[in-house]
C-alpha cells in the first residue's frame, strides 16, 4: 500500500508526476477547485467583514470522497497544486476540507514537472502560504461582488445574459474607446516623393528627405500637390549623384525569454493562435506529453509568470549546449534579464523548455503539429535569449539633384548572433548595397509623386489587446486569455480579420458603467487596485479592509444606478428577408448557438431561418451548389457545399471567386503578418487581395 498521497488538480498532471515517485506514491487529482462560492447567490456575508461562505462545487462529491478515503489511509498528504495564487488557494481548500492543519509542512511546489523537480519538491515542502491565499480569495470576492451586484441590474436594465466584471469591463471600455478614436479620426494630407533609381544591376528606392543646407538637410514639409511640384520644378532628372553613404554598426540584442504575455503575443503574430489556443496548448505542455524513449515528461516551465528570470541550473545547462552545438562566437556569457514595472511579482521563472536539450527535432514526432509549433517557438526564444547579440551593418544613401535630397536605407547582417536560431527569417536585414562612392552618378528612371492621408489608431488584435491590459496593469498572466474569452461570449465585441470591434451591446454597457461607476472603469484605479490586491502577499495590505474600503463607494454607486437608469430597450437589426408566412421584414436575433433570422410578429407568427453566409463561390466539386460558411461542434467557422449531403465538399480555408492565374483551380484565402493573400490549392500559386462576403438567407 502508498504511505504517501499526492494530490494535483490535473488528470494529465498525475499521470506525468505517477511516473516520477515509485511504488510508495499514490497521486490523485482534484480536476481543478474542489470548492467555490456558491453559483445561485451572492456567498459573501457582507454585514459579517464580507465573510466568504464555501460549499463543494456541484459534482465534486465523488472526487472528494475519494480524495478523503485515501487521505485517510495515507501516512503523509502532499498538496502538489501549481505555484501560483489560484493552486495555493487551491491547496488550502483541500486541507480544510480533508482536515488537514495548516502547520502542516505539506505543500510541494514545482515551476517544471520534470523526475528532478519533482523528487525535490517532495524533499522540501512547506507550509501553505496564507498571504498567497488571501490575495486570491481577496480577488475571488471583489470580483463576486461586482459582477453578483451590477450583473443583475444589467440584466434588469438591458437584457438578460449580460455580465460585468473588475477587468472585462475596463478591457471592454479599451476597445469602445478605440472605436471613437477612429470614428472622430479627421485624416489629414501629405504628400511623398518617390525616386526610381538604378546602379548597374542593382535598383535603389529613395524617398524625397529635404534641402541640402551646408552638411545638414532641412526638412521640407509636403502637405498638398503644389508643395511637390515646387520640389520637382527644382530637380534636374539627368542629373542625380550620391551625395554622402554612411554606414555604422549596432547590436541587436537578444529578447528575454517568455512571460505569459508575450508568449501569447508571439503566438499570435507568428502562429496565428488565439490567446485561449496558446495558453490550452502550453499546458499540455506543460503538464507533459508523451515522448518515444522517454515516456511523459513536462517540455516546459510553468506558463502563468510575468517574470523573465532563469535559474542558475538552466543557465548552465544551455551554456554548455550553446557551445556544443555552435561556434565559440555564439556565446559570450550568462545573460540575466529582469523587468523594472513594480506590479512584477517575480514568482516563477520565464517559460523556457524543462531541459534545454530536447531540442524541437528530437521530439517533434511524439507533438502534434500545434504543439510543435509552440514548443519551437519557446525553445528557439529561450536557447536565443542566452547567444551572442546580432551585429547589424546599417546603411544610409543620400542622392542629391540641385541639393534636393533623396534618402534611403537598409540593414545586413554582417554576424547573425542569437537570429541563427531565434528570428531566423527575419527579411529586414536583406538589403543589396550597391556598388558606389560618393559623387558617382546615378540613372533615375522616374519620380512618383504620392497622395497619403493620416490614419486612425489601428483596432486592437488579441496580441496588442493583451500587451496594453499589461502595460496597463489590468488583470495579471493568469486572467488575459479568460477574460478575451468572456468579452467575447458576451457578445460585447467581435473579431473580424483579427481585430476587435465593439458591438452594439458592448457599447450601450461600457455607456453605462462609465457614467455610474466610475472606479471600475477607470483603468488606473483598476491597475491600482491589482497592485494593492498583490501587496496581500506580504502582509502589506489586509485584504478584508480592502474590500470594505471598495465596497463603501461601490454600494453607493450601485444605490444611484439601480434609481436612475431606465430600462434601455435594444432594437432588433431588420434585414430584407421577407417571411414568407406573414410577409413582415423579418430580423436578426441571437440564441444559444448563435444568430439567425425571426419573424417580428412573434407569438402569432414563429417563423425563423438560419442565417447563411455564402463566399460567392460556386462548388468546385459538384458545380452546382454554393460554398457557405458552418460552424463545427466546436464553434470552428469552416466552408462546405450548400447541397449537403448530396455533395460533401469541405474546406477550412475560406474558397475565393478567383481562379488561380497559373493553372485555374480553386483558390483560397490566407493570411500573414496582416495581409491577406489567395493561394492555389494545387500549384500553391499566390497574390494578394481584398475580400468582401455577402450575407443572405437560406432561401435566397
Amino acid at each position: 500500500m502508498a504511505k504517501n498521497l499526492v494530490i494535483v488538480e490535473s488528470p494529465a498532471k498525475a499521470k506525468t508526476i505517477g511516473k516520477f515517485l515509485g511504488k510508495n506514491y499514490k497521486i490523485k487529482s482534484s480536476v481543478g477547485h474542489i470548492r467555490d462560492l456558491p453559483k445561485s447567490k451572492l456567498g459573501i456575508d457582507i454585514e459579517n467583514n464580507f465573510e466568504p461562505r464555501y460549499i463543494t462545487i456541484r459534482g465534486k462529491g465523488p472526487v472528494l470522497a475519494e480524495l478523503k478515503k485515501e487521505a485517510k489511509k495515507a501516512d503523509k498528504v502532499y498538496l502538489a497544486t501549481d505555484p501560483d495564487r489560484e493552486g495555493e488557494a487551491i491547496s488550502w481548500h483541500l486541507a480544510i476540507a480533508l482536515g488537514l492543519s495548516l502547520d502542516d509542512y505539506n505543500r510541494i511546489e514545482f515551476n517544471e514537472i520534470t523526475k528532478n523537480a519533482v523528487k525535490n519538491a517532495v524533499r522540501n515542502p512547506r507550509q501553505i502560504n496564507q498571504g498567497l491565499v488571501d490575495a486570491q480569495q481577496a480577488r475571488r470576492i471583489l470580483d463576486r461582488l461586482v459582477g453578483y451586484s451590477i450583473s443583475p441590474l444589467l440584466w434588469k436594465k438591458v437584457s438578460k445574459g449580460l455580465s460585468a466584471g473588475r477587468v472585462q469591463s475596463v478591457t471592454t471600455k479599451l476597445i469602445c474607446d478605440r472605436e471613437r478614436e477612429i470614428e472622430d479620426f479627421i485624416p489629414e494630407e501629405y504628400w511623398s516623393i518617390l525616386g526610381f533609381f538604378n546602379k548597374g544591376k542593382v535598383k535603389l528606392e529613395a524617398k524625397y528627405n529635404g534641402v541640402k543646407n551646408g552638411d545638414k538637410v532641412k526638412k521640407v514639409e509636403l502637405n498638398t500637390k503644389e508643395d511637390v511640384e515646387k520640389v520637382i520644378a527644382k530637380i534636374d532628372l539627368k542629373q542625380f549623384s550620391i551625395d554622402k553613404i554612411k554606414t555604422a554598426e549596432k547590436k541587436k540584442n537578444p529578447s528575454a525569454p517568455y512571460t505569459t504575455s508575450s508568449l501569447q503575443q508571439d503566438a499570435a503574430k507568428k502562429l496565428g493562435y488565439s490567446t485561449k489556443k496558446t495558453m490550452r496548448i502550453a499546458q499540455q505542455l506543460y503538464e507533459g506529453i508523451d515522448i518515444k524513449k522517454q515516456g511523459t515528461v513536462g517540455l516546459i516551465t510553468y506558463i502563468r509568470t510575468d517574470s523573465v528570470r532563469i535559474s542558475d541550473e538552466a543557465l548552465e545547462s544551455t551554456k554548455n549546449y550553446i557551445l556544443e552545438n555552435f561556434k565559440a562566437d555564439y556565446y559570450d556569457g550568462y545573460k540575466k534579464y529582469s523587468k523594472k514595472k513594480k506590479a512584477i511579482q517575480d514568482a516563477h521563472e520565464a517559460i523556457r523548455p524543462s531541459d534545454v536539450e530536447r531540442s524541437p527535432a528530437l521530439v517533434k514526432e511524439s507533438l502534434s503539429r500545434d504543439q510543435y509549433r509552440l514548443y519551437n517557438l519557446i525553445w528557439q526564444r529561450f536557447v536565443g535569449s542566452q547567444m551572442t547579440p546580432a551585429i547589424v551593418e546599417t546603411i544610409t544613401i543620400s542622392i542629391n539633384s540641385n541639393d534636393q535630397i533623396f534618402k534611403t536605407s537598409g540593414s545586413r547582417l554582417s554576424f547573425n548572433g542569437f537570429m541563427e536560431v531565434y528570428d531566423k527569417k527575419n527579411s529586414a536585414y536583406n538589403f543589396k548595397m550597391p556598388k558606389v562612392s560618393e559623387n558617382d552618378k546615378i540613372e533615375c528612371e522616374k519620380l512618383e509623386e504620392k497622395q497619403h492621408f493620416t490614419k486612425p489608431p489601428a483596432r486592437y488584435t488579441e496580441a496588442s489587446l493583451v500587451k496594453t491590459m499589461e502595460e496597463l496593469g489590468i488583470g495579471r498572466p493568469s486572467t488575459y486569455a479568460p477574460t478575451v474569452g468572456t468579452i467575447l461570449a458576451r457578445r460585447y465585441v467581435y473579431l473580424e480579420t483579427k481585430q476587435f470591434y465593439p458591438t452594439d451591446l458592448g457599447l450601450i454597457v461600457t455607456e453605462i458603467l462609465e457614467q455610474y461607476f466610475k472606479k471600475i472603469m477607470d483603468k488606473d484605479f483598476t491597475a491600482q487596485m491589482e497592485a494593492d490586491l498583490d501587496n496581500v502577499e506580504d502582509g502589506t495590505n489586509e485584504w478584508k479592509s480592502i474590500i470594505a474600503n471598495f465596497y463603501k463607494d461601490f454600494e453607493k454607486d450601485l444605490q444611484v444606478a439601480e434609481e436612475e437608469i431606465s430600462k434601455i430597450e435594444i432594437e432588433d437589426e431588420v434585414t430584407d428577408v421577407i417571411c414568407e408566412l406573414c410577409g413582415k421584414n423579418m430580423v436578426k436575433k441571437r440564441g444559444r448557438f448563435g444568430e439567425f433570422l425571426a419573424c417580428p410578429g412573434y407569438p402569432e407568427c414563429r417563423n425563423t431561418k438560419p442565417i447563411i453566409i455564402k463566399v460567392g463561390v460556386t462548388c468546385p466539386k459538384c458545380n452546382e451548389g454554393e460554398i457557405i460558411e458552418k460552424r463545427s461542434k466546436k464553434g470552428r467557422t469552416f466552408y462546405g457545399c450548400d447541397r449537403y449531403p448530396e455533395c460533401d465538399f469541405v474546406s477550412w480555408d475560406k474558397p475565393h471567386a478567383k481562379k488561380c492565374d497559373v493553372c485555374g483551380e480553386l483558390t483560397v484565402v490566407k493570411r500573414r503578418r496582416g495581409k491577406e493573400y489567395i493561394r492555389c490549392t494545387v500549384c500553391g500559386h499566390q497574390e494578394e487581395i481584398v475580400e468582401n462576403k455577402e450575407i443572405v438567407s437560406e432561401d435566397q
